[in-house]
């Protein structure tokens, strides 16, 4: 590994930046996000910044279940990031849907739509939850840094096209 690459993992492992993406969610773990970065969690403590630029960010924060207006969304701000680039679902909303699971706007978790590295469980999680979340995936960078990087995960695979709306019962036309 060149000297500018070490100096850039070095950076990132030691100041990972965040970018919040809400996919269609309540706002709960949205505030959550916003509790943990305030002075009586301070994140920041941890090297951890959050960023508004996808091109800036190393971990993907996505909160809510993913809508079918926002899977192109969330799939352009992924490929925006650098590699490598981190996926952490919030919530159960996230991980599965949680409410929203099987309704014909939503699709069932971020997973469905970009690989996701580590799930934060809870309906909202708490930020102490959030924060034992993202030194979680920092330890995951490290282990990635130590190995060569992240492809000997195996990652899901991206959807090849958007998926398409369930039909609603009732709403069907005939010719």
């Amino acid at each position: 590994m060149k000297l500018s690459e070490r100096i850039v993992a070095w950076a990132r492992l030691k100041s990972p930046w965040i970018i919040l993406f809400n996919s269609g969610a309540c706002n709960a773990c949205d505030i959550e996000v916003i509790a943990a970065i305030t002075p009586r969690f301070d994140v920041e403590r941890f090297g951890i910044l959050a960023k508004s630029s996808p091109r800036h960010g190393d971990i993907l924060v996505v909160t809510g279940p993913v809508t079918r207006k926002q899977v192109k969304r969330l799939r352009m701000i992924y490929d925006q990031m650098p590699e490598p680039k981190y996926v952490i679902a919030m919530g159960a909303c996230g991980a599965t849907g949680g409410v929203f699971r099987g309704l014909y706007h939503v699709v069932d978790g971020v997973d469905q739509v970009i690989p996701v590295d580590m799930f934060v469980a809870g309906c909202p999680p708490r930020p102490d939850e959030i924060i034992d979340g993202v030194v979680k995936c920092l330890e995951l960078m490290k282990a990635d840094m130590k190995n060569g990087g992240k492809a000997w995960r195996v990652k899901a695979p991206a959807p090849a096209a958007e998926p398409k709306p369930a039909a609603v019962p009732g709403t069907e036309v005939t010719a």
